[in-house]
């Protein structure tokens, strides 16, 4: 990571992810995840999943096999990733053209400012003046109305949300909804645990809130209804593309806005979010601009932009 990036769970100076790569025919498909310890994954035991479930396909490049092995969750995702990809290289035929996409296009992303000091966050705000103004601000609980003030003060023209990552407590949420409004916050994030959403049920919140550890793949859809606006589709949680697209559809359905969101992870991941992306209400998949180094070839971000342009990443 450049620096130390922390969110309400702790901080972190490295992304550890697994690639998935799948050969036949002479072409190769590759798909990253990145496990994720809040859902009782680890490095070792998705590449423990990814194996177990390579030997069943061993026979097949059928896709939606993955989902009688696996869940949902990081390692459905490197082989989901993985079958889009190879496919796309056997029959010469993109992934974007697959799903009837027209050509790549620019996408704007928010940016992600960790959890640190209201001073520290204003800085950093100031630092990417430059890239679109867009700003995605982690909370932590005590003292997240300084910070946004802090950011708002640097930023007086940026767009920005909040994510709290189930930090906050009922008495905060009451607190902090109507503030933030008033400094133009347009969406918190998972403001409480996710095990607290009944607390949600028809509650009039001023800022729209978006349900992300609450928010996995389509079982977990209707629940979320009544409580939040927007769900945070995120590929290490859906168990891959194939299952994200099928959840933005019954998403639209039911009436609720779509975020698509990342682990911290390289352009390999990123890539394969892109073409749910293009029919997101917002994007958030900035994770390369926090790594020290990106793969090779990977996304160019200018801006706040991811250019739609990248040949050879993925799919």
């Amino acid at each position: 990571m450049k620096g130390r990036f922390a969110i309400s769970r702790g901080s972190r100076t490295e992304a550890e992810v697994v690639v998935a790569q799948l050969e036949a025919d002479g072409h190769v498909g590759r798909g990253e995840c990145t496990p994720y310890s809040r859902y009782g994954e680890s490095v070792e035991g998705v590449i423990e999943d990814v194996l177990r479930a390579g030997e069943e396909l061993r026979e097949t490049d059928e896709r939606d096999r993955l989902g009688e092995l696996l869940g949902p969750g990081a390692a459905r995702n490197a082989l989901d990733a993985a079958h889009w990809d190879l496919e796309a290289r056997r029959t010469g035929v993109s992934v974007r053209a697959r799903l009837g996409l027209g050509p790549p296009r620019d996408l704007p992303t928010f940016v992600t400012i960790g959890v640190a000091s209201p001073a520290e966050m204003a800085r950093a705000a100031q630092a990417l003046s430059g890239q679109g103004g867009r700003l995605k601000l982690k909370g932590s609980g005590e003292g997240d109305l300084d910070r946004v003030a802090a950011v708002r003060a640097v930023a007086p023209g940026a767009r920005i949300i909040v994510d709290a990552n189930e930090a906050w407590s009922d008495t905060q949420l009451e607190h902090y909804l109507p503030e933030m409004r008033r400094y133009e916050v347009e969406l918190v994030e998972q403001p409480l645990p996710a095990d607290q959403d009944a607390v949600l049920e028809d509650f009039d919140s001023p800022i729209p809130l978006c349900a992300d550890e609450s928010c996995h793949d389509r079982s977990t859809l209707d629940r979320l209804v009544g409580r939040y606006h927007f769900v945070n589709l995120k590929l290490d949680k859906t168990g891959g593309l194939t299952e994200a697209l099928a959840m933005l559809e019954v998403a639209r359905e039911r009436g609720l806005g779509v975020m698509v969101g990342c682990m911290l992870g390289t352009s390999l991941a990123m890539a394969a979010a892109l073409p749910l992306a293009e029919r997101a209400d917002l994007i958030d998949l900035d994770a390369p601009l926090l790594l020290d180094r990106d793969r090779v070839p990977g996304l160019e971000y200018r801006s706040g932009w991811i250019l739609g342009a990248a040949p050879g990443v993925w799919g």
